[in-house]
């Protein structure tokens, strides 16, 4: 099974444990996440989005300043912008929060419903596949020279035929080692590969 096939079968996993939809950051690292994927109400998330409530966000807050598994009744943390309580307009009454990873690289996840709070049991079913997909998703500290090379000529504007031509290769064989290099950044397309690339300073 490919990484991706996975991530999609465990992400089907949560959606069968969130009623109300479910939200991870996978290795938040300089701000973004390596993944990220949510599945709230739409009219949730453009409002979240709108009002950058992730800057406002206790859960978040609550997220980065430990690791462990909490219900959102049970934390704490002020929340002067009513967060909670507009997510509660769209159904998103009860909630179950994760954190896990160090600082440099963690991850956060949320799940909600609508009926009843979670039980420990199904907290501890959620907090096990986020650590999974934590585990599995760790970012790579290195991609050959050669990925190297390929993503750089690409980075810089040449079009395929040019940057194989530029290392001396087939273009297919420039192709392969894209490809590569785009499963191990765990990226859908090679700019996105690019990014990921910079991002955690391989290129």
């Amino acid at each position: 099974m490919s990484l991706q096939s996975e991530i999609d079968l465990h992400t089907r996993k949560l959606a069968r444990m969130a009623p109300k939809g479910f939200f991870f950051a996978l290795h938040i690292r300089f701000a973004m996440p390596l993944i990220n994927l949510q599945t709230y109400p739409q009219g949730w998330v453009d409002l979240y989005t709108e009002q950058a409530y992730a800057l406002r966000d206790p859960i978040i807050a609550w997220g980065f300043s430990t690791n462990g598994i909490a219900r959102w009744s049970e934390i704490g943390i002020p929340d002067p912008f009513n967060v909670l309580g507009q997510a509660r307009d769209f159904g998103m009454i009860y909630g179950v929060a994760v954190s896990v990873g160090p600082m440099k690289s963690r991850t956060i996840a949320t799940a909600s419903r609508d009926d009843r709070e979670f039980k420990d049991e199904e907290m501890s079913a959620f907090a096990a596949v986020i650590s999974h997909l934590h585990d599995v998703t760790e970012p790579p500290t290195s991609i050959t020279p050669a990925q190297i090379e390929a993503l750089r000529c690409i980075a810089a504007g040449h079009r395929y035929a040019a940057a194989a031509a530029k290392l001396g290769i087939s273009e297919s064989a420039l192709k392969a080692r894209l490809a590569a290099a785009r499963e191990t950044l765990l990226a859908r397309t090679t700019a996105e590969a690019i990014q990921r690339a910079k991002d955690y300073r391989l290129i």
